[in-house]
């Protein structure tokens, strides 16, 4: 494990909200913060169409064009960014080395803001219809479908209160899930499926999308899983609810993780290592929106700061 000449003051793994917004306020405290772009640089934002819930855009702003001003504006200050993905991550004295594509880069905090990935049901075409009737964030895209049928996939907990949030926006909502019960606490099982907009289609799964031809999703086809018998249904939107995967492989058996993978945090966004903070959906299970991200990743980079001012004193 080789040192590196230079130590970092601070250095973000991720380039979601939180982690911009984490480089942005360390740049501009002159932390000159090292921001590692990752696997999926721009994090999920990067992969939806219009975001209409960020504060500050009354009309609206594209994913792609918010991730896109925030990166410049930390650039801006001084931030340095880097296309590289962390592969370990190990204590040393009283400082940390990180392992970025096989060199190892020495500093005194680090702040993890590798987001959570969707998980995604990996049909064809998928990826391309990402943001054109197919979503994995209810709140985030659910206005955009007033007055229209749409499905959601998934038996727990989030499939249904995602089903039950699109109730005031779409007309019908389809829960689709490949059991014959959901797994889902018993209140919010008892919520979803007494409600007359949401109707069950039990033992199924989506074996295909059907696209319309701009490319939006006008339905999909269904396979009953008992019956191996194919439908079709009618809907413009497919919510898939099957959960998120933390991106917090490098940092297993070293910093504290619930049973999911979600980075364990404490006042406010601090772990069980000194100087190692977590911001944003790799810490969140529970909000997992832009601008939650974004102001955990601000906490973080003045905590980080605060702790290296204690450092030096």
């Amino acid at each position: 494990m080789a040192g590196n000449a230079v130590m970092e003051k601070v250095i973000i793994v991720g380039t979601g909200c939180a982690g911009l917004t984490a480089a942005i306020y360390s740049a501009r405290a002159n932390l000159n913060p090292l921001v590692l772009e990752g696997r999926e640089p721009g994090g999920q934002l990067t992969s939806t169409t219009l975001v209409e819930n960020f504060p500050g855009f009354h009309e609206g702003i594209d994913g792609p064009q918010l991730i896109m001003n925030m990166h410049r504006q930390a650039e801006k200050f001084g931030a340095q960014f880097r296309y590289a993905e962390v592969h370990g991550f190990e204590s040393k004295d009283s400082h940390y080395t990180v392992d970025v594509d096989g060199e190892w880069i020495e500093t005194k905090t680090l702040i993890v803001a590798s987001g959570a990935s969707a998980k995604w049901l990996g049909l064809e075409n998928e990826c391309k219809l990402k943001g054109h009737g197919v979503t994995s964030c209810a709140t985030c895209d659910g206005a955009f479908y007033r007055d229209v049928p749409v499905c959601v996939v998934g038996g727990g907990d989030t499939a249904t209160e995602e089903a039950i949030f699109l109730t005031r926006f779409a007309s019908e909502v389809f829960l689709i899930h490949r059991r014959d019960t959901l797994r889902a606490s018993k209140i919010m099982a008892e919520r979803a499926l007494n409600h007359p907009k949401i109707t069950p289609i039990w033992n199924t799964v989506i074996s295909r999308y059907i696209p319309d031809q701009l490319g939006e999703i006008q339905g999909v086809e269904l396979r009953n899983i008992t019956y191996d018998q194919f439908s079709k249904i009618g809907v413009k939107c497919v919510f898939v609810a099957i959960g998120h995967t933390p991106n917090t492989e490098p940092f297993k058996g070293k910093i504290k993780m619930d049973a999911n993978g979600y980075i364990k945090t404490h006042k406010g966004t601090q772990t069980n290592l000194p100087g190692v903070f977590a911001a944003g959906d790799v810490a969140d299970p529970v909000y997992r929106q832009a601008v939650t991200a974004a102001g955990q990743g601000c906490a973080a980079a003045i905590e980080a700061e605060r702790y290296l001012t204690d450092l030096e004193s």
